[in-house]
């Protein structure tokens, strides 16, 4: 098998380099492609293989109180909420952001070596002392374990926010902050590989602050970045 055939920058699978050879006039069987892959260790690139995690359900699930209406004409009247993972050398590196509707701005984040509740409550806290909301905020989010924990609850009453859970494993009903997560991922993190889960923050943290936030054209407000609607709304 002639190496220069191998195509895909490398992230081809043996069906798909099997393919490649027939078009370029090699006659060799799948399986044997298959087998010298195997051999000399050649395998397709793959995404995140997502960690799994036991978690446990909310007590008392809050309403679904956004019903998909992503669409806000005042800023801090709704706020979504959300967990993703980033791979590092070190392990996960899980990060919580909090995105408010009117702006799709990012008004709070927190990242943390492990899913405990902590790193939701930090998030949330960033974005009530970033926006210092005068009025009762909905905050939605999944119902993951962490925004069904008592100490998630007892904040939210102390800081006049109005908890909403979507629908159980119904992604949509988030839609928003899995389009900035898969934003981030796309625009930033691709295939990358963190050395260390101190670049992992530092790199997100420009993403967030320096790009997204500030700079990133956003067609739902306008082809203007979040910073850049608000400034004109106010």
């Amino acid at each position: 098998m002639r190496p220069s055939v191998v195509a895909g920058s490398g992230v081809y699978g043996s069906q798909r380099v099997f393919l490649d050879l027939r078009e370029v006039g090699e006659t060799c069987g799948k399986h044997r492609v298959a087998r010298i892959m195997k051999n000399h260790k050649i395998k397709a690139l793959r995404g995140y293989k997502v960690p799994r995690h036991i978690e446990g359900r909310p007590s008392v699930v809050p309403p679904n109180r956004v019903n998909r209406e992503f669409t806000v004409d005042v800023p801090d009247a709704v706020w979504v909420t959300d967990i993703t993972y980033i791979r590092t050398w070190q392990g996960w590196l899980y990060l919580a952001v909090v995105v408010d509707l009117y702006s799709r701005k990012v008004v709070g984040w927190s990242m943390k070596p492990t899913l405990a509740r902590e790193l939701v409550l930090d998030a949330l806290m960033m974005a009530v002392v970033r926006r210092r909301p005068k009025e009762t905020v909905i905050v939605h989010s999944d119902q993951g374990s962490q925004y069904g924990s008592d100490d998630w609850v007892r904040f939210c009453q102390s800081h006049r926010l109005l908890p909403s859970m979507s629908r159980r494993g119904n992604c949509w009903d988030n839609a928003v902050a899995e389009s900035f997560f898969s934003s981030l991922k796309k625009e930033r993190i691709k295939r990358r590989m963190y050395k260390t889960r101190d670049l992992a923050r530092a790199d997100i943290f420009d993403y967030i602050e320096s790009f997204y936030n500030r700079t990133r054209r956003h067609s739902h407000i306008g082809g203007v970045s979040p910073e850049a609607f608000e400034t004109a709304s106010f």
